[in-house]
């Protein structure tokens, strides 16, 4: 009888797979799965825990707020240390971190059992031995359950379970981080197939083939292989972390395409003219159209009060000389910092209670908007896909009066950049002792390829830009 029982308890998994300790581990997932956890080591989730700004705002924000700060910080970005009750944030210190705590693990998504709240990692995990994943009828296996849950499915879920990490809301009950919020404004989350797309359908694109390592018989999956390196903005900035070539590829590769200064987009076809237009009549201006193409969220998105994007534009006369130029912003500065009364720059204007501006999150009270005359904080997402809707139009215009000089340009050179952090937030860190000032050189500044424009008066008002004075493209 006994070897019966033995059969039976097998049949039902009780001794078949890992312990719940094993599988915490990410490298138990790496005999399987050395794709996803080659790419996972070099993610922002796998860096999250070490990440020298975050331990560094944790540690000045305890001290700050006389502990109050709690888990807040590293519930987010060492989930499994406060899942398993090793830290309540105010003694967090990353060398008593394991292998099953360092970071956002496989283990933690793989096991979220629901989601309880929309912000502030609302995720509950079931601590159990069952993996979640987005696979119909998935193929068994001695190492762990498995569970197809719509929650994973990349292709067609709700978001939930990226936005509960990915939506922040401080103390004072400011929403610092809203990117599922903006997600859920956009047509992104309607039914349509051609048109849904989820945070996993942009940052965990597919592509067809075993989902584990052929050498456990796993079958080929058509969109079955999500990457996992989860590409946004942010990079390491300290030695030693593996790899972060792919990583730096892939976040390029979306920020590339991401925006761009151009003229009105049709729902097909080229852009229409409009990107730099010169207008000699009306006092003399420059105009930029610049727009978020197919952005399922507000750009920048995410910290926005620590990004920086700005526009760099410099117009020349027929001699090479620049007769203007705005958004000229020197490598350790931030653009807010060069007096530019023309400057154009999306991110979130923060302020404390006081009304001036707040560098650390814990302090923020407010943040302003829109931030210039015509314009938002933050490049607005596409909401609608009706080109009759006043809101298909979503697109940011800026205006500079130049004056007689606008007769003198020959032409202009156009360019966004954008950081993942302002210079003033790091170096207030720096100086309240709680950051090394060699992260700061370590921050870098990107150029976003689909923002290079060049206006030149001898091509400008040919083509599709015909009797106006724009740029054809």
């Amino acid at each position: 009888m006994r070897p019966l029982v033995l059969v039976v308890l097998v049949a039902c998994g009780g001794a078949a797979v890992d312990p719940i300790s094993q599988l915490e581990d990410p490298s138990t997932c790496k005999s399987c799965h050395p794709q996803h956890f080659a790419q996972w080591s070099e993610s922002m989730h796998a860096y999250a825990s070490v990440d020298p700004v975050f331990i560094a705002m944790n540690k000045r924000g305890q001290r700050e707020t006389d502990n109050q700060l709690g888990t807040f910080c590293v519930q987010c970005h060492a989930p499994m240390a406060v899942a398993l009750k090793l830290t309540d944030g105010t003694d967090y210190d990353p060398t008593m971190l394991t292998a099953a705590t360092n970071g956002v693990t496989c283990y933690f998504c793989h096991n979220v059992d629901k989601v309880v709240d929309t912000h502030n990692n609302g995720l509950q995990i079931a601590l159990d031995q069952t993996m979640r994943g987005g696979l119909a009828n998935p193929t068994a296996t001695p190492a762990h359950h498995s569970k197809d849950d719509p929650l994973m499915v990349s292709e067609s879920n709700d978001s939930s379970m990226c936005g509960s990490c990915h939506d922040i809301v401080n103390g004072h009950g400011v929403a610092i981080e809203r990117t599922f919020k903006e997600w859920q404004t956009t047509f992104f989350t309607e039914s349509d197939p051609l048109h849904h797309l989820t945070c996993g359908g942009c940052h965990m694109r597919s592509s067809t083939g075993q989902v584990a390592d052929p050498s456990t018989g796993a079958p080929v999956r058509q969109f079955g292989i999500h990457e996992h390196l989860w590409q946004g903005i942010d990079q390491a900035v300290t030695d030693g972390f593996p790899g972060g070539s792919d990583l730096a590829t892939e976040i390029q590769g979306d920020l590339d395409p991401a925006i761009g200064v151009v003229g009105a987009t049709p729902i097909s076809g080229p852009p229409s003219p409009g990107g730099i237009c010169v207008d000699q009549g009306n006092g003399g201006e420059i105009t930029v159209r610049v727009d978020s193409i197919g952005v399922g969220h507000a750009w920048p998105s995410g910290s926005s009060q620590d990004r920086r994007a700005w526009l760099e534009l410099t117009a020349f006369d027929g001699s090479g000389s620049a007769v203007f130029s705005t958004g000229v912003v020197p490598d350790g500065m931030d653009p807010e910092q060069i007096a530019d009364p023309n400057l154009l720059a999306w991110y979130d204007r923060a302020l404390g209670s006081d009304g001036q501006p707040a560098h650390m999150f814990w302090d923020i009270a407010s943040e302003t908007s829109p931030c210039a005359s015509q314009l938002p904080c933050l490049l607005k997402p596409p909401t609608t896909l009706n080109p009759n809707d006043p809101a298909f139009d979503h697109s940011s215009t800026k205006i500079f009066v130049v004056g007689a000089l606008a007769g003198s340009i020959q032409t202009i050179q156009a360019q966004i950049h954008i950081r993942p952090y302002s210079f003033a937030t790091l170096s207030d860190l720096v100086q309240s002792g709680d950051l090394d000032s060699a992260v700061v050189a370590r921050v870098p500044t990107l150029d976003i390829a689909g923002t290079q424009r060049v206006w030149d008066r001898a091509t400008a008002g040919t083509g599709a830009a015909i009797n106006t004075g724009c740029s054809p493209q």
